[in-house]
Protein backbone atom coordinates (compact mmCIF):
# COMPACT_ATOMS: atom_id res chain seq x y z
CA UNK A 1 0.00 0.00 0.00
CA UNK A 2 1.07 3.56 -0.62
CA UNK A 3 1.33 6.04 2.26
CA UNK A 4 -2.01 7.57 1.23
CA UNK A 5 -3.68 4.14 1.12
CA UNK A 6 -2.37 3.35 4.60
CA UNK A 7 -3.69 6.66 5.98
CA UNK A 8 -7.14 6.23 4.44
CA UNK A 9 -7.36 2.55 5.39
CA UNK A 10 -6.58 3.42 9.00
CA UNK A 11 -9.53 5.87 8.96
CA UNK A 12 -12.11 3.61 7.28
CA UNK A 13 -11.22 0.06 8.34
CA UNK A 14 -13.26 -1.92 10.86
CA UNK A 15 -16.46 -0.03 9.97
CA UNK A 16 -15.26 3.04 11.86
CA UNK A 17 -16.55 5.48 9.23
CA UNK A 18 -20.25 5.66 10.09
CA UNK A 19 -20.48 1.88 10.32
CA UNK A 20 -19.62 1.38 6.64
CA UNK A 21 -17.61 -1.75 5.88
CA UNK A 22 -14.85 -1.19 3.36
CA UNK A 23 -12.58 -3.82 1.88
CA UNK A 24 -9.21 -3.06 0.39
CA UNK A 25 -7.74 -4.45 -2.83
CA UNK A 26 -11.19 -5.67 -3.87
CA UNK A 27 -11.38 -7.56 -7.19
CA UNK A 28 -14.01 -6.23 -9.62
CA UNK A 29 -13.80 -7.84 -13.05
CA UNK A 30 -10.44 -7.00 -14.60
CA UNK A 31 -9.73 -4.37 -11.92
CA UNK A 32 -8.56 -4.34 -8.34
CA UNK A 33 -10.21 -1.49 -6.45
CA UNK A 34 -8.24 0.35 -3.78
CA UNK A 35 -11.26 0.29 -1.45
CA UNK A 36 -14.83 -0.94 -1.88
CA UNK A 37 -18.02 -0.72 0.18
CA UNK A 38 -20.41 -3.47 -0.96
CA UNK A 39 -23.31 -1.95 0.99
CA UNK A 40 -23.14 1.19 -1.17
CA UNK A 41 -21.54 -0.32 -4.27
CA UNK A 42 -18.96 2.45 -3.84
CA UNK A 43 -15.33 2.29 -4.91
CA UNK A 44 -12.68 4.65 -3.63
CA UNK A 45 -9.64 5.02 -5.84
CA UNK A 46 -6.50 6.91 -4.85
CA UNK A 47 -4.46 8.41 -7.64
CA UNK A 48 -0.84 9.43 -7.64
CA UNK A 49 1.40 10.89 -10.29
CA UNK A 50 1.62 7.58 -12.19
CA UNK A 51 -2.07 7.59 -13.15
CA UNK A 52 -3.26 8.22 -16.67
CA UNK A 53 -6.33 10.46 -16.90
CA UNK A 54 -7.53 8.57 -19.98
CA UNK A 55 -7.13 5.10 -18.43
CA UNK A 56 -8.69 6.25 -15.16
CA UNK A 57 -11.69 7.62 -17.10
CA UNK A 58 -12.08 4.31 -18.96
CA UNK A 59 -11.85 2.37 -15.70
CA UNK A 60 -14.40 4.63 -14.01
CA UNK A 61 -16.78 4.34 -16.96
CA UNK A 62 -16.51 0.55 -16.96
CA UNK A 63 -17.15 0.33 -13.22
CA UNK A 64 -20.08 2.75 -13.49
CA UNK A 65 -21.55 0.60 -16.27
CA UNK A 66 -21.52 -2.26 -13.78
CA UNK A 67 -23.33 -0.26 -11.11
CA UNK A 68 -20.31 0.77 -9.08
CA UNK A 69 -19.99 4.41 -8.10
CA UNK A 70 -16.41 5.66 -8.03
CA UNK A 71 -14.85 8.37 -5.90
CA UNK A 72 -11.33 9.42 -6.87
CA UNK A 73 -8.92 11.29 -4.65
CA UNK A 74 -5.35 12.38 -5.24
CA UNK A 75 -2.88 10.86 -2.79
CA UNK A 76 -1.92 14.37 -1.73
CA UNK A 77 -5.53 15.15 -0.76
CA UNK A 78 -5.61 12.15 1.56
CA UNK A 79 -2.27 13.09 3.10
CA UNK A 80 -3.04 16.79 3.57
CA UNK A 81 -6.84 16.91 3.99
CA UNK A 82 -8.05 13.60 5.40
CA UNK A 83 -11.08 15.20 7.16
CA UNK A 84 -12.24 16.66 3.84
CA UNK A 85 -11.80 13.31 2.08
CA UNK A 86 -13.79 11.52 4.80
CA UNK A 87 -16.55 14.13 4.58
CA UNK A 88 -16.76 13.64 0.81
CA UNK A 89 -17.12 9.88 1.36
CA UNK A 90 -19.84 10.50 3.96
CA UNK A 91 -21.69 12.78 1.56
CA UNK A 92 -21.48 10.16 -1.20
CA UNK A 93 -22.81 7.53 1.21
CA UNK A 94 -25.85 9.67 1.97
CA UNK A 95 -28.36 8.75 4.64
CA UNK A 96 -27.34 5.07 4.55
CA UNK A 97 -24.20 5.96 6.50
CA UNK A 98 -25.90 7.97 9.21
CA UNK A 99 -26.21 6.08 12.47
CA UNK A 100 -29.69 5.97 13.95
CA UNK A 101 -29.99 7.18 17.50
CA UNK A 102 -31.79 4.90 19.92
CA UNK A 103 -33.86 6.67 22.52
Amino acid sequence: MTDAERVLWKAIRSSQLDGLKFRRQYPAGPYVLDFFCEQLSLAIELDGGQHSVEKDAERTASLTDHGIRVLRFWNNDVLTNLPGVLETIRMAAGPVSQKEEVS
